[in-house]
């Protein structure tokens, strides 16, 4: 879905993997490494990411001398992808710079998969896989338990993005146009800001 948002309306993609992995290295202190433990990963990158977008979208009360409002780029549109979001962490970080709540800034798209099974995640893995992906190389057990975990997360996020204003997509099935709708639905928001 990034990448089709890339292609069709011209927008940066911040992978949050290569986001994480990038602290990662360049400060490990921080203890953002996602395969070590996925819940302080998140937990710990959740500042960074509040303060990022809170500083998006308000160039106020900073240090007076980097005076950051003259650099900012207007009409700048970017997506941040990923599922390593403790959108609870984030917007208390985000509200402190005044400028609203996540959805009064930005457009918030939740993408789930409420409607699969585990047997269905594990098939559709073992399909659509390649050799690229970490999952490609898990033995089976391995696989299935990770499938039962991706059915509670899915709804945990779900019930996370409603809180916090997202619009939500199923792709548990025709996912090709589901993204077609979403494109339309963020041309449509656009067209009526």
């Amino acid at each position: 879905m990034a990448q089709k948002i890339n292609e069709e309306l011209n927008c940066f993609v911040f992978h949050m993997d290569y986001l994480m992995t990038t602290l990662d290295r360049a400060y490990p202190q921080l203890d953002v490494r996602i395969a070590w433990d996925y819940r302080k990963a998140i937990a710990n990158v959740a500042p960074f990411i509040g303060h990022y977008l809170g500083m998006s979208v308000c160039y106020r009360d900073f240090d007076q001398d980097l005076n950051l409002g003259k650099h900012v780029v207007k009409g700048n549109r970017f997506v941040l992808e990923s599922g390593h979001f403790d959108f609870d962490a984030i917007s208390s970080v985000f509200e402190t710079y005044g400028a609203g709540e996540l959805k009064d800034n930005f457009i918030l798209i939740g993408l789930v998969q409420n409607k699969k099974t585990a047997a269905e995640f594990f098939n559709d893995i073992r399909k659509y896989d390649t050799e690229d992906e970490w999952t490609y190389s898990c033995d089976d057990d391995g696989l299935m338990k990770l499938c039962e975990w991706l059915v509670l997360y899915s709804q945990k996020m779900h019930d996370s993005m409603v809180k916090y204003g997202f619009t939500i997509y199923d792709t548990s099935t025709e996912r090709e146009q589901v993204f077609d709708r979403i494109i339309a639905d963020i041309k449509a928001e656009e067209n009526q800001t």
